[in-house]
């Protein structure tokens, strides 16, 4: 049910955007007013360049994240890249309030572990703070074991927003990551994600809405360009290096 979404539908004011704004040159972008998201999980797909992660990011800045990650009450700033979308978004809301949030972006993550040092309670001990991260500061951890460490600490029915997450992320994790995923959506999480991964759009009952071809569009999992590239691959490898090899 659509009222059970935090985050039921965007709607984009365009009249907000310059008229020489790259924006209006991304034709996924520019042919959408109002986008619906009647799952607990939806995954952006499509080529680099797509627009994808561009209106992720504006959706997680315009619903009040910090720019570069981490919860609703983070607050700092080393750069801004978030285009003028954000401004021009306009939400759809449930009625319900997220529990908890998290807004993941690969690059800026080291920045949202070293806040969360930041943020430690006052007088609280480092190995109470520690121990909802699996024992260690999350600087002690490498990359992806850190980033599940920070996700997998959020309880209770969150809005969740990420930005290729599987690249901090070996095939086992991303597993770990999927699993995690259904049991959070199954108690009334949701999450917009922009992933290539094959692993993760294949979690069961997700909404997968495509970028390429120039508009944004509902897919199945096995149309997506992430499965059949892989699909390929493993049933065919010789035959597609052999061909791709002569070609180079």
């Amino acid at each position: 049910m659509l009222e059970n979404r935090f985050i039921r539908q965007i709607q984009i004011d365009w009249d907000k955007i310059e008229a020489c704004s790259y924006l209006r040159g991304i034709p996924a972008l520019s042919g959408i007013r109002e986008l619906s998201f009647p799952k607990n999980v939806t995954f952006f797909v499509g080529e680099n360049g797509t627009g994808k992660s561009t209106l992720l990011e504006a959706i997680a800045a315009g619903y009040g994240f910090n720019r570069e990650g981490g919860s609703l009450n983070y607050r700092f700033s080393t750069f801004d890249d978030v285009s003028e979308l954000c401004s021009a978004l306009s939400f759809t809301k449930g009625f319900r309030r997220p529990a908890s949030s998290y807004f993941f972006r690969a690059e800026s993550f080291f920045n949202v572990a070293t806040k969360a040092e930041d943020y430690r309670l006052p007088g609280e001990k480092k190995e109470n703070y520690y121990a909802r991260y699996g024992g260690k500061s999350l600087h002690e951890q490498s990359h992806g074991e850190s980033f599940l460490s920070y996700f997998l600490a959020f309880e209770g029915p969150g809005l969740y927003i990420m930005d290729e997450p599987e690249a901090a992320l070996s095939p086992q994790r991303q597993l770990t990551l999927l699993i995690q995923l259904v049991k959070m959506a199954a108690q009334g999480s949701q999450f917009l994600i922009a992933s290539h991964s094959p692993i993760l759009l294949g979690t069961p009952d997700a909404q997968i809405l495509s970028f390429d071809d120039g508009h944004i569009h509902p897919c199945s999992y096995e149309e997506t360009e992430s499965y059949q590239v892989t699909e390929l691959f493993l049933n065919h490898r010789e035959a597609l290096l052999n061909r791709l090899l002569d070609e180079s």
